[in-house]
């Protein structure tokens, strides 16, 4: 659920406005990826979608193995 994702970033970022650009950031870089792929099946999830869970899965991993 993007809900949990976003709440669990929350509570790793000390700042909301630096998850709101690293989300950007990354959103940016998953859709020029797809649109460079040229797959002829389109993705059901947006790109920010995406990459919140792409943050999600590898900062706060990072952070509870510290």
């Amino acid at each position: 659920m993007l809900v949990h994702s976003i709440g669990n970033l929350i509570k790793t970022y000390d700042n909301r406005y630096k998850l709101v650009l690293d989300v950007a950031k990354v959103a940016r870089k998953i859709a020029k990826d797809i649109e460079e792929s040229n797959d002829s099946e389109k993705t059901v999830e947006k790109p920010v979608s995406l990459a919140i869970r792409f943050l999600e899965k590898n900062i706060c991993q990072d952070s509870m193995s510290r």
